[in-house]
């Protein structure tokens, strides 16, 4: 299978330096863009590609008025073009690659590009097929619950995309049965899953930011947080095992919105320095619109970047303190 081959072709000394690469898969509004651009910045932009798979798609916004099926469905996207670039970059190679603005739902002028030592890929569907799957180091799919991706798709597209709020919600309902076919289906070709929710606690109180659940499924090696969770530290996070929609046993890392900065410090100096990476945690981590901080963002994205990180220092990329420069 060629899917086999790619990974063979990446695990064998390379010509050229082979990028890491990282999928965020998730539905349109789940949060892909902020959680990418916080790991992003955390590399730094000249070690660190990110590429929006969504600009893969075949019809501007006009023509897809007219059609049967919306941008969520894999005839309304270029999907053999953007598994033939995932392999030209997961092997190290440029590609010419097109680019859809959101804004104005029209495509701009295609653009040169070449993988930096790290990729991160995020879009609506990254996870799609089993080549663009092979193509990747680390795979994750965001997952939070329909009523809070729905406020912020609203939110969003009425603030940046000039839609009105009827439009958005009318759009969500026509997607809907693409979304569960094509798009959240991916979730189960995941190694990570996040899921930024309300924690439900009836104590909670009114304006508490979003808590984070991370699902660190057995399919990639994760960093031992089992004896950094003590007990001064469970009223604000835990690690315990859940059974997956598919009944499997998962390690489930749970942070609660109301943790302070305080309180996942020492987590986050934990993994950091799980992968022997000099310095502090990179600044800007868990970044959020209107310049404020989510700590559960801050937590998910420090996981990420282990699993970065570990690849880096496995496959003897410079060293990691030099990798995030601290």
């Amino acid at each position: 299978m060629i899917e086999k081959i790619v990974k063979m072709s990446r695990s064998q000394s390379p010509a050229r330096p082979q990028p890491i690469m990282l999928a965020i898969a998730g539905d349109s509004a789940s949060g892909k863009t902020t959680l990418a651009r916080g790991l992003t910045d955390a590399i730094g932009q000249d070690r660190c590609l990110s590429l929006c798979a969504d600009d893969y798609h075949r019809y501007d916004r006009a023509e897809r008025a007219g059609l049967p099926f919306t941008a969520l469905h894999p005839d309304c996207n270029y999907l053999d073009i953007l598994e033939q670039h995932l392999q030209l970059l997961a092997l190290g190679r440029p590609v010419l690659k097109p680019v859809y603005d959101h804004a104005t739902g029209t495509f701009s002028r295609s653009v040169y590009v070449e993988p930096r030592e790290f990729v991160v890929v995020e879009g609506l569907h990254p996870l799609q097929t089993k080549l663009m799957r092979a193509c990747f180091d680390a795979t994750v799919f965001l997952d939070p619950p329909q009523e809070v991706r729905h406020g912020w798709k609203v939110a969003r597209d009425t603030g940046e995309r000039g839609y009105t709020a009827d439009q958005v919600l009318a759009e969500l309902a026509l997607r809907e049965q693409e979304s569960a076919a094509y798009t959240r289906s991916q979730r189960r070709h995941a190694d990570i899953v996040v899921r930024f929710a309300p924690a439900g606690h009836h104590d909670e109180p009114p304006g508490t930011p979003l808590s984070a659940e991370v699902l660190l499924r057995p399919t990639i090696q994760h960093a031992d947080l089992t004896a950094t969770l003590t007990d001064d530290l469970r009223a604000a996070m835990h690690l315990r095992i859940v059974r997956d929609v598919d009944g499997t046993p998962t390690d489930c890392l749970h942070v609660h919105g109301y943790s302070s900065a305080e309180e996942t410090t020492q987590l986050e100096q934990v993994i950091w320095g799980a992968v022997g990476a000099v310095g502090p945690p990179p600044a800007g981590l868990g970044a959020i619109t209107g310049g404020d901080r989510s700590e559960p963002l801050a937590i998910a994205q420090l996981v990420l970047l282990f699993h970065l990180l570990q690849v880096s220092r496995g496959e003897a990329h410079e060293p990691l303190g030099q990798v995030v420069g601290v």
